[in-house]
């Protein structure tokens, strides 16, 4: 009979415990609604359930119904009062946890010290301070609370002496101590903490070690690293990104093939380590061999690729992350959308906008920002127009995109137009403002307009004109004919001529056959920019037109000398989501090249008919073979549109990016060809768009 009573006691005291965790682990989850379900249920609720489900909903961000429910407890006790301090600190408000605090029956150690914290959180230190000694009774954890706060707050120097005050300072105090020392770039003192500690863990180790890593002395983190006891995770991590952060990405692959257990985040810190040394391969060889990957590992190798010019490699990434089923993050988006405006991959643009608009990422001004520099880059202005006027709160940002963009597409109206509407929101110019303007200006020949802008920058507008202010003045005036103007602006300029003021000068001189003073310009260029070809090819074409042979070969002899290369012409075309590139006279390299020759061949025709002959508009001025009629005939953007007048459909515009300036001869090719095939061509080459369409260029020629 005995027997039989102590069982049913046993099953009785232990089941509100097991319903009170089920409340705490339901809560905890998530699970709000079923531990309210299963607290309701109960026929006889303790102080203990009550406490489970009050912190539950404090839990789920639910202070209003955690506080009716903790007014409705017939009974409460200081757990339940402590809970609702917690609760809501936990939640933020330290003001409410204070009028609770306030009017507490009665006050423990838990109490005093959950304020402290609270107000410690929301960097409230006078009044955490003045509690922390009108506390009647301390315990460890209350003065660590306290110094943790006064090292939060860089109060170094009074963390020091409130350590030296503890009764018991244990392994979680001293390694906050080291900590802030090391923060502070006081090694010397953390060191000191360190070594006089009696017991210490992996996280104090670890904290040392990162001390040293921070403050670039890796050397001493890799001696401390190498005799420690044991080490974790973290311990492997810290030792490998000290080594990436400074360089020495060698070192750091060492370390990583040591490590036992290589966790994601140093492989994604290796990856990044690599990218930035510019050793591209190495990265990606540590990203396949990498067994785990997260978003971050997708997101740091496009990154890579991005930021060292292989757009293409990213977009391939890209497009195969998402067929393993890799959903892209906020980081992968908007490096892939820089990839995009970089590409012009328009369709991938839009589909990642898609993304973000799903995400509700859009409604943010940077990425507003971004998809608008996306959608210039790719040709689309009304798209960017609508982002643009979508967005109230723009930002200078924007503003500075939209005028950048209409000057890039020749819409000089448009553009100045964003300049002045600028002015009804509030918003004011910067420096960057003003290159767009004066850029608009000259690519649409506003000579007058662009000499107004540029006299009001300083006397109206407060900005002080910079170099790249000064060389849109010298295109502007240089791209009108007026060169003795453009000259005197140079000569009056109040700091030194950059390669943009004396490339501007040099392109005005060759448009209009001011070779002498060409030679001046490109002699500049070569002191400034000695490794650039395009000084030496355009001075080597001006000596050639002259007959001065001798001149080129010196010329040539030099360029040889510096290993100085011209970069090869390329175009690419984006069809059905895949990028397409050309190289100038490489026609067989692409798999449909027998296809590209015969357009080309009927282009021809077309053109011949028309009255255009493609081999007879070339004027050779260099002696490079590279650069005579074969190369001419087959220049990348030729190709590029070729393959588009065979791919995209007739309704669509051809979309063309051409990595140089677009040659005189593909510009009136290109002219003709979208009259003959009724097609309009958007060509994007290093400086401008060219919209083609009925044998007519946006640019009227003026480029």
């Amino acid at each position: 009979m005995r027997f039989l009573l102590n069982t049913c006691r046993a099953y009785s005291t232990s089941f509100p415990v097991v319903t009170r965790y089920r409340i705490a682990q339901l809560g905890r989850v998530g699970q709000i609604e079923n531990a309210r379900q299963v607290f309701d249920e109960l026929p006889n609720k303790t102080v203990d359930s009550w406490n489970s489900i009050i912190a539950g909903y404090f839990q789920n961000n639910q202070p209003d119904e955690a506080l009716l429910l903790f007014n409705k407890m017939p009974e409460k006790n200081i757990v339940s009062w402590n809970g609702l301090i917690s609760g809501y600190i936990k939640n933020g408000m330290v003001t409410e946890a204070r009028e609770v605090f306030d009017k507490m029956p009665e006050r423990n150690v838990v109490s005093w010290t959950a304020m402290i914290r609270g107000h410690v959180q929301e960097g409230m230190m006078g009044e955490a301070v003045s509690l922390f000694w009108l506390m009647p009774e301390k315990n460890v954890v209350s003065w660590t609370v306290m110094l943790g706060g006064l090292i939060q707050e860089g109060r170094i120097d009074e963390a020091r002496r409130l350590f030296d005050m503890m009764p018991e300072k244990d392994v979680v105090a001293r390694t906050n101590l080291i900590a802030g020392y090391c923060k502070e770039g006081r090694l010397s003192d953390a060191r000191e903490i360190f070594d006089e500690m009696p017991w210490r863990n992996v996280v104090a180790w670890t904290t040392m070690i990162t001390g040293y890593v921070q403050n670039n002395r890796v050397d001493v983190a890799r001696k401390l690293f190498e005799v420690m006891p044991v080490k974790n995770e973290v311990s492997w991590t810290a030792m490998l990104m000290g080594y990436t952060q400074c360089g020495r990405i060698e070192a750091a692959l060492e370390l990583f093939e040591a490590m036992p257990v290589k966790s994601v985040v140093t492989g994604n810190a290796l990856i990044l380590g690599f990218g930035q040394n510019g050793e591209v391969a190495k990265a990606r060889r540590v990203f396949n061999q990498m067994k785990v990957k997260d978003d971050a590992t997708w997101s740091a190798m496009i990154k890579v690729y991005e930021r060292k010019g292989f757009e293409l490699k990213a977009l391939d990434l890209f497009i195969l992350m998402q067929k393993e089923g890799i959903r892209p993050k906020f980081p992968s988006l908007i490096t892939i959308l820089s990839v995009c405006a970089s590409l012009a991959s328009l369709d991938h643009g839009r589909q990642v906008h898609a993304q973000l608009v799903r995400s509700r990422f859009d409604e943010a001004v940077y990425v507003s920002s971004v998809l608008l520099t996306m959608y210039i880059k790719c040709g689309d202005l009304p798209k960017a127009k609508l982002v643009f006027d979508k967005f109230s709160s723009k930002d200078i940002v924007m503003w500075n995109s939209m005028i950048s963009g209409y000057a890039q597409h020749g819409l000089g109206e448009e553009a100045l137009e964003i300049f002045q509407s600028m002015f009804s929101t509030g918003m004011v110019p910067d420096d960057v403002t003003f290159v767009g303007v004066l850029s608009a200006c000259s690519y649409t020949g506003k000579v007058k307009e662009g000499l107004d802008i540029f006299e009001s920058m300083k006397s109206k507008y407060m900005v002080e004109p910079k170099t790249e202010h000064y060389a849109c003045m010298v295109d502007l005036l240089g791209r009108a004919g007026k060169i003795n103007e453009a000259v005197n602006i140079i000569e009056k300029m109040p700091m030194e001529a950059d390669a943009a003021v004396w490339g501007s000068l040099l392109g005005a001189c060759r448009t209009h056959a001011k070779l002498d003073l060409a030679e001046v310009a490109a002699k500049k260029l070569l002191v400034i920019e000695p490794e650039n070809a395009g000084p030496y090819i355009l001075l080597s074409n001006i000596y050639a037109s002259q007959g001065k042979w001798n001149d080129v070969a010196e010329l040539r002899k030099n360029m040889r000398a510096r290993s100085v290369k011209k970069s090869p012409g390329s175009s690419w075309i984006e069809v059905e989501k895949r990028v397409h590139m050309f190289t100038t006279g490489d026609i067989r390299a692409h798999p449909e090249h027998s296809m590209i020759m015969k357009m080309l061949e009927n282009l021809d025709v077309l053109l011949r008919e028309a009255g255009y002959n493609p081999d007879g508009n070339f004027v050779l001025h260099d002696v490079d073979e590279e650069e005579k009629l074969y190369s001419l005939r087959y220049h990348s953007e030729k190709l590029a549109v070729a393959y588009g007048l065979l791919k995209v459909p007739k309704a669509i515009p051809i979309r063309v990016m051409k990595n140089l300036r677009v040659c005189g001869d593909c510009h009136t090719a290109i002219k003709l060809i979208a009259k003959v095939t009724e097609r309009e061509i958007i060509l994007r080459d290093a400086n401008r768009f060219h919209h083609f369409k009925d044998g007519i260029c946006s640019c009227r020629d003026y480029w």
